[in-house]
């Protein structure tokens, strides 16, 4: 049965990298031709992704032939002459919604400013025109102000009712006010509420011509959503925007009503000014046509009639699963394309929820969008302009087969943990692929004394246990922890293999963020032997084991963990050979002693707490045992309330020591960043490697800092554009009204002698040698228990499911 499972895992592994190959030649053969062998391929993949065939063979012979057939295709693309797949071949634009709007409140002054100076030249700012009562076009991002604004509370009794696309809307609209009442009493105010609200009640509300005056955009694009509702209150938006032409240099206009664009379609023929019609959501229905936007979406010849582009939803282009799994993308970049008709993106946000495909990873998502092999978008519309600004400059047509060992080390944390379940074959692979440089694997004993790869020695942390016929093991054993656990000592290999399986880590979970759910309990757990087996001839420049607890283990098991892991690398084979490179690492400097002693590995340090700083002398006794430290994040740049607060100097303390530094954790969820790194992991790693110099990141996700590495700015110098330059700490901490100042940071700790030095570990009772194999350890004799053993009550079985099976 394990077998036949790992079979599958095989099957859908490369189902999963083949979806592209699929998507590829599935368009091929729609636009080009209907070449009867790839006709046939196409259809027998289909039916295997679809379940119905359970041939393994048929499966290879098929993927084997679609690869050669897409290598082919490959091969036709690059004969391109244009290096953009966009209609016109330049570079995708980049639209700054509401300016810089996923830190800024909404079409403020700040949001259009930062997004200006953080974005590439080209790059256009968005305004949804509303209109007040005196005609005046104001940016505001939604047509009810109370959603975006104080309103509110500014004029507490003028709420109104009115019909807004056929709905009864309550709220606060600008056609009740003039535009000196909005301008001096109402201040904006951020309207997603997951982010941060330091900044509201700070900017008036702007007209069109403030905008082009305070910030002078490189472009501009004006979206005129609601024609018809201000016309029920006797407005003309589209004399206003007629006004506006003639003052205002306007790039784009864009608007989801037919009416709108068709009635000053004629007044834009002869200028430069492009009209745009924005597509809503499929099953909405057009307000002039009163057909829905899927029906229009098949007529784009009509389109073309009054529009030179489209703007729709990113799901048209990309849909997504029930369950949030990228579907192959349509049809409708080509459609537009062949239709005389630029195509545009919209709701790109670096903090929304995108598809487990992209792996948290924004950067992962636009590429997909504009260089995928195979069509671009002419635009993209996003709240983060940041973000397509590096892709577009620095991370698209890139040589993505390159793998540089060099600074910054990539080193995995659990493997790929980001996308797979910790330490599994998944893990690792993935890791590889994605391209680290090194990858780790943190021991831990087994009853049987072997030693496997797993992320805590806790089975409760990163495994199914609780659903096993082991749940009752449960003790306390305070040298430890102390809650229960069950432990991997408790259990046998061969107990762990049979009844247990991965999980799927959730450090998020409280955001309802989590991680490649058709994946949480996929994988197989390995061995240490296992582990430098499989790394070797691998593209890597070293392997990282993690010891912990130590001591205990020899204490309390009988079990010298270091000896037997010194064995088994010598058994592996590595002995006699330089790469990949041995790394060590423990939070206990006796463990990396006892290293130092035997054996020419190198040796990391890791300090398992924040610190700010660090003695000379605390320096010089970690220069004695270790050639490089592990630091957390908070170390370089400490924040309050997700605001840097500043950056310590204790990397350059480390490297005057000749000690190399490695920062962790790194991961690409938004809510494990500060808000200075715009929930934008290249933006976080640049800041760390260029900023503060470390390096190594150890990371989640190795594949987002493949990608840095990667990236074709990297050797420019002072020539980088502004977007990738490092964060300068406290910026975006001045920017904060005193009184909505978060509270300051305690001083940080300063690492101090008493907090390096150990005593060494206890030499190993004598028991019977470890054998040759060396992955083996001496077993120890009995099932240990430090502390009352404890039968795993209904409560903690219960808040275990639900802490470790979120997604049950």
């Amino acid at each position: 049965m394990k077998n036949q499972t790992s079979l599958d895992l095989i099957k859908e592994n490369l189902i999963v990298s083949l979806l592209p190959v699929y998507q590829s030649l599935s368009f091929f053969c729609r636009e080009r031709t209907h070449h009867p062998t790839l006709s046939l391929s196409l259809s027998v993949l289909v039916v295997a992704m679809r379940g119905r065939s359970s041939g393994l063979e048929v499966f290879f012979l098929v993927a084997f032939f679609l690869a050669v057939q897409h290598l082919g295709l490959v091969t036709a693309k690059t004969s391109n002459s244009s290096r953009w797949q966009t209609l016109s071949g330049r570079a995708p634009a980049i639209i700054a919604r509401g300016g810089f709007s996923g830190l800024f409140p909404d079409s403020s002054l700040d949001a259009f400013l930062f997004g200006v100076s953080v974005s590439s030249n080209d790059s256009f700012l968005w305004c949804d025109v509303q209109l007040t009562k005196d005609n005046v076009g104001i940016c505001v991002p939604d047509i009810k102000l109370d959603n975006c604004t104080n309103i509110a509370n500014v004029y507490p009794g003028r709420e109104k009712v009115y019909v807004v696309n056929g709905v009864r809307t309550p709220g606060w609209f600008s056609v009740d006010y003039k535009a000196t009442e909005l301008a001096q009493s109402v201040s904006l105010i951020q309207a997603i509420y997951s982010r941060t609200f330091v900044f509201d009640n700070m900017f008036p509300i702007l007209a069109v011509d403030d905008v082009v005056t305070q910030v002078r955009p490189p472009g501009l694009w004006l979206n005129i959503q609601h024609d018809s509702f201000y016309q029920q209150h006797n407005l003309s938006m589209r004399s206003y925007v007629l006004s506006v032409f003639k003052r205002v240099i306007v790039n784009y206009i864009s608007s989801p009503e037919v009416n709108f664009l068709t009635s000053i379609e004629k007044r834009f023929r002869q200028s430069t000014t492009k009209l745009v019609f924005r597509f809503l959501n499929e099953d909405i229905a057009e307000p002039s046509t009163n057909q829905t936007y899927s029906l229009l979406l098949k007529n784009l010849t009509f389109i073309k009639t009054f529009a030179s582009g489209i703007l729709v939803p990113k799901h048209y282009i990309w849909p997504v699963t029930p369950d949030n799994y990228l579907q192959p993308y349509t049809s409708i970049v080509m459609d537009a394309h062949k239709a005389g008709l630029e195509i545009f993106a919209a709701d790109f946000a670096n903090d929304n929820i995108i598809s487990y495909n992209y792996s948290y990873d924004p950067l992962s998502e636009y590429l997909y969008f504009i260089d995928n092999g195979f069509f671009s978008v002419d635009g993209v519309l996003t709240d983060f302009p940041i973000t397509p600004s590096e892709v577009v400059a620095c991370f698209s047509h890139i040589n993505k087969s390159s793998i540089d060992h060099g600074r910054p080390l990539i080193i995995s944390h659990y493997g790929a943990s980001g996308d797979y379940p910790d330490c599994t074959d998944l893990a690792y692979q993935k890791a590889v692929n994605d391209g680290a440089d090194v990858i780790d694997c943190p021991v831990q004993v087994t009853h049987d004394g072997i030693l496997i790869c797993m992320k805590s020695i806790d089975l409760l942390d990163d495994t199914t246990v609780t659903r096993s016929p082991f749940s009752s093991y449960a003790s306390i054993i305070p040298d430890i922890k102390r809650t229960p656990g069950i432990y991997t000592f408790n259990l046998t290999w061969n107990e762990i293999q049979k009844n247990l399986q991965p999980t799927m880590s959730a450090p998020f979970i409280e955001y309802n963020l989590v991680r490649n759910p058709r994946y949480k309990n996929k994988g197989n757990f390995m061995t240490l032997s296992e582990f430098l087996t499989f790394a070797k001839g691998k593209d890597l420049s070293g392997i990282l084991i993690t010891i912990e607890n130590a001591a205990f283990i020899v204490e309390k098991l009988g079990i010298g963990v270091t000896d037997a892991v010194i064995n088994a690398i010598s058994f592996a084979g590595y002995n006699t050979q330089t790469t990949p490179e041995i790394m060590i690492q423990s939070t206990n400097s006796s463990v990396l002693k006892k290293f130092r002693q035997h054996t020419k590995y190198k040796l990391v340090y890791k300090i398992d707490g924040p610190v700010g700083d660090a003695v000379n002398s605390s320096v010089e006794d970690i220069k004695e045992f270790a050639d490089s430290v592990a630091i957390l994040t908070d170390s370089i740049y400490p924040d309050t309330q997700l605001f840097i607060t500043s950056k310590t100097d204790i990397v350059n303390k480390f490297h005057r020591y000749n000690l190399s530094v490695y920062v962790y954790l790194l991961q690409n969820e938004f809510v494990s960043q500060p808000w200075d790194y715009f929930s934008d992991p290249i933006v976080q790693i640049n800041s760390f490697v260029e900023g503060a110099k470390v390096d190594g990141i150890i990371t989640d996700f190795p594949r987002t800092a493949r990608a840095y590495k990667r990236n074709s700015c990297r050797n420019l110098g002072p020539k980088a554009p502004v977007f990738m330059e490092p964060v300068e700490a406290g910026d975006l901490l001045q920017l904060i009204p005193f009184a909505a100042q978060p509270p300051a940071l305690a001083p940080m700790p300063v690492l101090n002698v008493s907090n390096v030095v150990e005593p060494p570990l206890p030499p190993v009772a004598s028991k019977t040698p470890p054998p040759a194999g060396g992955g083996t350890a001496a077993p120890p004799s009995q099932r240990p228990s430090d502390g009352p053993r404890c039968t795993a009550s209904l409560f903690i079985s219960l808040s275990m499911l639900c802490g470790f099976f979120p997604f049950i």
